[in-house]
């Protein structure tokens, strides 16, 4: 399986609290929300693409604890609550208990990145990771990660938790694709090079 990552992110590399005020306000984090102003029918035209390729998606506890706090209770003819709702969901949690609340949604044992590499050596389909800043940063050590969809704002914050902190491993990347919005959202994918 290949693991995807896909993140909003701002010029200067910040990740923190893309979606709202009070989403992750660690570190007195002052600006969540910022990626909002920029959404735009051709972002949401590209997420749908990428949502309708299928394959289960990964979270750490924070952005799982959000996410099953939105999307279940969405209207049934949402499209992407009916989508997201209805995938595999494994989940990275020191604090959390079988059974999750959120329908097919599966706590990974003991190690989450000895879990996720275990996971990505079944055949087929793909893992996507949505946000999950602490968690990703365990994957990106040990190098799982094989292809990132980054959705890079026109917006320099100063402050806040980033993409690629100080101290991780160089890599050498390859852009594959890119897809600029009309609020100047650049969607890059790059994949390992």
């Amino acid at each position: 399986m290949d693991l995807i990552v896909t993140n909003h992110v701002t010029l200067d590399g910040v990740m923190q609290a893309p979606a709202g005020a009070d989403e992750d306000p660690r570190g007195g984090f002052e600006h969540g929300g910022w990626a909002a102003a920029n959404a735009d029918e051709v972002m949401a035209e590209a997420m749908g693409e990428g949502m309708a390729r299928g394959g289960a998606l990964l979270f750490g506890r924070r952005t799982y604890e959000k996410m099953a706090a939105f999307w279940p209770h969405q209207p049934a003819d949402n499209p992407y609550a009916k989508v997201i709702n209805g995938r595999d969901k494994y989940v990275a949690s020191r604090t959390l208990e079988e059974p999750l609340a959120w329908a097919n949604a599966t706590l990974l044992e003991g190690d989450a990145a000895d879990a996720v590499a275990t996971l990505k050596e079944q055949a087929g389909g793909s893992l996507s990771v949505l946000g999950s800043g602490d968690f990703l940063q365990s994957l990106v050590r040990r190098d799982l990660v094989d292809r990132w969809v980054l959705l890079i704002h026109p917006l320099v914050l100063g402050t806040g938790l980033r993409l690629f902190p100080d101290g991780g491993a160089p890599a050498r990347m390859r852009l594959t694709d890119s897809i600029t919005t009309t609020t100047g959202v650049v969607i890059a994918t790059y994949e390992r090079a």
